[in-house]
């Protein structure tokens, strides 16, 4: 070695990731806490959170808990009316308010690939946030991985929640023949609105998600003493998935009107022109409500007046029979069987 060379060594210090996430967000060292205290800290702050501990503790309240997990891999991440942020709260707080249990608290997972802009991620936290204060309820804990670049999506979320069942049992084993069979709203504008998205169809640029949290009608519905048997919301498969869901279930003949089940023209427009069904595309902000007969007009009259329920009819009824599934009177005075198709029409959509 020349005895005028300087023998230097460098450390440098770890990129920042230049804005993007990095596999090192998802090490647990600097970069993760950093990840934490600028994006989801600031965000999701509570009492429960702040402790920064393995887990929430959270006071016990008296009575039963209901408990649900979901996972959303929805593409595109951002679409009209919406974003996974979103459908990460509604779908889970949506999951108990069908249980009749009042939203308490959310676990949020996320998934992230290596190369996803930080300030995509803000906005999908930011969504989240903001869907959390509408439906009044907390993030109390969570976890970051992130996985290499090509092996995800951007974000995969993951969120579970728990919830304070207030009054009776709501249970597919509670559906009786004879039950009637309400829908809160429109049917098919989320998936639609994801599919015009993705594929970028601009004939139907105005049409929005309708994803919305669904406690505030379905408490007002016990509230008022309505004898809810069971209730189901209309994400994947739509309101047929759901029908035969629960027709298989009690084993009884489930009958929709398709006459009274409202479809907004975008969307019966869009399905005609691509060959789908609107009675199997999703949704993210309805619900089916199985109650007695006697109590349709005020169950009706409860649900109309709030935004997310205010085209709420009398789809259907429940038969004593169980010879078909489902059946849907069609707008042209036949019958047929509502089955379910094998495949999925719309994947990616929740």
């Amino acid at each position: 070695m020349d005895s005028d060379s300087t023998l230097a060594f460098a450390c440098p210090l770890p990129s920042d990731g230049g804005g993007q996430i990095v596999l090192a967000h998802g090490g647990g060292m600097r970069m993760t806490q950093r990840l934490l205290e600028e994006v989801f800290y600031p965000a999701f702050g509570n009492e429960a959170l702040d402790a920064r501990h393995d887990g929430a503790v959270l006071s016990a309240p008296s009575g039963r808990l209901a408990f649900t997990t979901d996972s959303y891999v929805v593409h595109p991440l951002f679409f009209p009316g919406g974003s996974i942020g979103e459908l990460a709260v509604y779908g889970t707080v949506n999951d108990l308010a069908m249980c009749g249990a009042r939203p308490l608290a959310l676990s949020a997972g996320f998934i992230l690939e290596e190369g996803l802009p930080i300030d995509t991620l803000k906005r999908v936290v930011t969504a989240m946030k903001e869907a959390a204060e509408r439906a009044q309820v907390r993030i109390v804990t969570g976890d970051t991985k992130v996985v290499e670049r090509g092996k995800g999506d951007g974000v995969y979320i993951n969120t579970s929640g728990i919830g304070i069942v207030e009054g009776v049992a709501i249970n597919p084993s509670r559906i009786q023949p004879g039950d009637a069979i309400l829908v809160s709203g429109d049917l098919g504008a989320h998936g639609i609105a994801i599919l015009a998205a993705r594929e970028q169809l601009g004939v139907m640029t105005d049409l929005l998600s309708d994803a919305a949290p669904l406690w505030e009608p379905v408490k007002a519905l016990l509230d008022a003493g309505i004898d809810v048997h069971c209730l189901r919301d209309l994400t994947r498969g739509g309101l047929a998935a759901a029908a035969n869901e629960l027709a298989s279930t009690r084993v009884l003949d489930i009958e929709l009107d398709e006459t009274s089940i409202p479809v907004r023209d975008e969307v019966r427009g869009a399905c005609e022109l691509l060959g789908f069904d609107p009675l199997y595309i999703a949704c993210e902000g309805r619900f089916c409500a199985f109650l007695p007969e006697g109590q349709v007009e005020q169950a009706l009259s409860i649900l109309r007046r709030f935004e997310t329920s205010a085209a709420a009819v009398r789809a259907g009824r429940v038969r004593a029979d169980a010879r078909f599934g489902v059946i849907l009177k069609s707008r042209y005075g036949s019958a047929r069987v509502l089955d379910l198709p094998s495949g999925e029409q719309l994947p990616r959509i929740c």
